[in-house]
């Protein structure tokens, strides 16, 4: 994906509204790719810089700048006129909030999606414990019809089937 990544920062180098930039998590970047929640590499996020989300698109280059071409400034306090009225007026609400409320609303939301990915993490612990224990009692079941004799009741049997071919 890099060579298709770095044709695609090439091709947007000068765009006016669009960037198409890097950052390596592993140094110099990290805090900022923890803050916008990268969990594994490599992770395409796109959108307001405050609020960005998660690319799940293809990733070679065609895929990547058709996305990238449908890109641009976006509905947020900056750009009300992209908003519909409906977004216009969820965010006037948010700016007549006082600091402190704004601050809590936020932090509420973000620990409900928290919880969710906590239950989902739970979840799927549960269901890796299930293979496992599914896959082992598959594994026990087979290997024991196999040391029940099934390898000499094949031979037994092909054997007989090559005399009645005699």
């Amino acid at each position: 994906m890099k060579p298709a990544w770095d044709k695609l920062m090439a091709a947007y180098k000068d765009h006016k509204t669009t960037l198409v930039a890097d950052v390596d998590c592993t140094a110099g970047g990290k805090a900022l790719c923890e803050t916008v929640g990268v969990q594994g590499f490599p992770t395409i996020k796109y959108g307001d810089p405050s609020d960005l989300e998660d690319y799940e698109g293809g990733r070679d280059f065609d895929d990547l700048k058709k996305f990238a071409d449908g890109l641009g400034p976006l509905c947020s306090p900056k750009n009300l006129d992209l908003c519909s009225a409906e977004k216009k007026k969820q965010i006037q609400e948010y700016m007549a909030m006082d600091a402190k409320k704004l601050e809590e609303f936020v932090s509420s939301k973000e620990e409900e999606m928290k919880k969710i990915s906590s239950d989902f993490d739970k979840f799927v612990e549960g269901l890796q414990k299930q293979y496992e224990d599914g896959n082992k009692k598959k594994d026990e079941g087979i290997k024991a019809i196999k040391e029940s004799g099934l390898g000499l009741a094949k031979a037994v049997r092909a054997s007989l089937k090559g005399k009645d071919e005699l």
